[in-house]
């Protein structure tokens, strides 16, 4: 059914890309602004914190203690050299992927190219982002998170011209139909509240042609993961995906050409989307 709808809207698809190349005078947060739906748009853009906030009190991370931990003031400071190093050899064991591979893997799965608009959705502090910035170019890349606290992170690290951050919902992107030719969404989608909705967001918000890759959890284990998944989400927050679960969403979405690839508890996989790009 989700196929079906999405098929139905690329046949009357536009395009919400760039038509003309950014300008000397406009920065990266102007255009962001330009690439947002019309009805997402506000009328005195929030940047005084030296990002885009299109949430302003609102906070729609969750309540769970994984969910609230993303919120501190502590984690933010140690995420990029100690959490998120130390919680990926957790998930994928010891002889699997660093962080330096997983960009590597991100890159590879996304076809980075110059020129690419790029969107990485709960982007924390922005480690990723920045490498994807380092390729794309005059394109533009955007790290988006619900997280202030991160966010404030990630603005304290070098920024390339090119790279913008924004505050807003995973669940509800605020970005205009078919807008970036990469979406990139790592070790993250199992704390979002909504996971399938904020893939649809993510698929919603891919040109034609382009690609999106997702790190995630993945069920392992004797017992079946409807069983063992939602005692670990009620008592964390932390979502563990089925093996076969997000194939099954990025294919019901229409998107092609998926690939897996699993790794101790976590699983990397990639899609693109069937359309032509604009010439």
């Amino acid at each position: 059914m989700l196929g079906a709808r999405r098929g139905a809207r690329g046949a009357f698809r536009y395009y919400a890309r760039r038509t003309v190349p950014a300008t000397r005078q406009q920065t990266a947060i102007d255009r962001s602004i330009e690439l947002l739906a019309p009805e997402a748009r506000p009328a005195a853009p929030n940047v005084t914190a030296g990002y885009l906030d299109l949430l302003g009190a609102d906070d729609p991370t969750g309540a769970h203690p994984g969910q609230q931990l993303m919120t501190s003031s502590l984690l933010p400071r140690i995420y990029e050299r100690a959490w998120r190093p130390v919680a990926g050899r957790v998930l994928m064991g010891a002889m699997g992927p660093g962080m330096a591979d997983e960009r590597r893997i991100a890159r590879r799965m996304l076809g980075l190219a110059p020129g690419d608009d790029v969107l990485d959705v709960a982007c924390g502090t922005g480690h990723f982002a920045r490498d994807f910035a380092r390729v794309a170019g005059d394109g533009l890349v955007i790290g988006l998170d619900a997280s202030a606290t991160m966010l404030e992170r990630a603005l304290r690290e070098p920024r390339a011209p090119n790279l913008a951050y924004v505050r807003g919902d995973a669940c509800a992107l605020p970005f205009a139909d078919d807008t970036f030719d990469a979406v990139c969404c790592f070790a993250a989608l199992y704390l979002i509240e909504d996971p399938m909705r904020a893939i649809t967001e993510l698929v919603r918000v891919l040109a034609p042609g382009g690609r999106i890759a997702l790190l995630s959890s993945c069920h392992r284990g004797p017992l079946p993961a409807h069983r063992t998944a939602p005692l670990v989400r009620a008592v964390t927050g932390i979502r563990v995906f089925g093996r076969e679960e997000l194939v099954d969403a990025l294919e019901d979405e229409g998107l092609e050409g998926v690939e897996q690839r699993v790794s101790g508890l976590a699983q990397f996989v990639c899609a693109r989307d069937g359309g032509e790009p604009p010439a």
